[in-house]
């Protein structure tokens, strides 16, 4: 059922995601709008679209957080192996999506801090060529 519902998912946002398929909402939403006047922009006329759009937007949120999540996941598997197969990469960093906020915070600085000292000795080394030149 898991592998069904994704690839269910997977079609569903590509089709759902389309323009044509905008373009159709789009339309059906100007088709509402110009019933309005035959049924004298009634309270059931108004239902009909507030129906629909919650119906719709519902069933989408799920659709395409599962989509996502399977993406994301993807994406970080993928990050896992190059961090893995990279020799003096920080193996660390592998697990870091499951890190807390203050967790990520504290690595961030550290990096923040690598980059700087890069950033430094980059112009230290500029500094020093055009001094010999």
């Amino acid at each position: 059922m898991s592998r069904w519902f994704s690839r269910f998912a997977t079609r569903s946002s590509a089709f759902t995601g389309h323009w044509a398929t905008f373009v159709v909402a789009l339309l059906l939403v100007v088709l509402w709008a110009a019933t309005g006047p035959f049924f004298h922009f009634s309270d059931t006329w108004q239902l009909m679209i507030n129906t629909a759009t919650t119906i719709s937007t519902g069933l989408m949120v799920f659709l395409i957080q599962n989509t996502q999540n399977r993406d994301a996941a993807a994406i970080h598997l993928k990050l896992d192996e190059l961090i893995r197969a990279t020799e003096g990469a920080d193996d660390a960093l592998i697990t870091a999506e499951d890190e807390t906020q203050q967790e990520l915070a504290a690595l961030k600085k550290e990096y923040a801090a690598i980059c700087d000292e890069h950033a430094r000795l980059k112009a230290e080394l500029e500094h020093h060529r055009r001094q010999a030149a």
